[in-house]
């Protein structure tokens, strides 16, 4: 099996942020009922199910204007994050039980690890909405 490490999933992240599109973006937001059912599944995915909540309603709130108090690279970085979660090619297969999610789990903590404060003004934004 393939050591992935932090840094691997930091890396991979970057690499695929710089490639997103609007299409990708469309595309996690067809999927997310595909996605977090994925991470509702038992394994290290679970404990992210809440947060990816949150993730969705950032993307779509960027996306349908709402709130666009976040840089696109946030979103692009979110978007990627979920889009490595969908895809079959990971260095890590997800049909080894359990561990085949450790490296998609390791990609999202990436992730929260780079817009964790966009994440916290977006919940402060949804509060004050309230």
């Amino acid at each position: 099996m393939t050591d992935f490490t932090d840094d691997d999933a930091e890396k991979a992240l970057r690499e695929q942020s710089s490639k997103i599109t609007e299409e990708d973006v469309e595309k996690v937001l067809r999927r997310q009922d595909e996605i977090e059912r994925t991470f509702g599944k038992k394994g290290p995915l679970k404990k992210y199910l809440g947060i990816v909540k949150t993730l969705f309603a950032m993307v779509k709130a960027y996306w349908s204007g709402d709130y666009r108090e976040i840089p696109w690279y946030s979103i692009a970085a979110i978007v990627a994050a979920l889009l490595y979660v969908l895809s079959p090619i990971d260095l890590i297969p997800d049909v080894i039980p359990v561990i085949g999610y450790v490296d998609d789990a390791m990609v999202i903590a990436a992730c929260l690890k780079l817009v964790e404060e966009d994440m916290d003004n977006f919940e402060r934004w949804q509060r004050s909405r309230l």
